[in-house]
């Protein structure tokens, strides 16, 4: 697999492109919980939300082939 994206003429890391999936993932998710109100049970809303991200976005990575294990 190319570590590039061709997109109209330039080349965009893959990892980029995984990253922004996984940020409006996450975005997704973080209105769906608010919309549920479970932000009220976690105790640090910030940090919830920065692992979240980066747990999508491994989510995203691995499901596209980025990350080989």
């Amino acid at each position: 697999m190319i570590g590039e994206v061709e997109l109209g003429g330039v080349f965009i890391p893959v990892v980029l492109v995984s990253g922004i999936v996984g940020l409006v993932a996450s975005l997704i998710l973080r209105r769906v919980l608010r919309a549920a109100h479970a932000y009220n049970y976690i105790w640090h809303a910030g940090l919830f939300d920065v692992a979240m991200f980066v747990v999508l976005w491994c989510l995203v990575a691995y499901a596209s082939g980025v990350v080989k294990t």
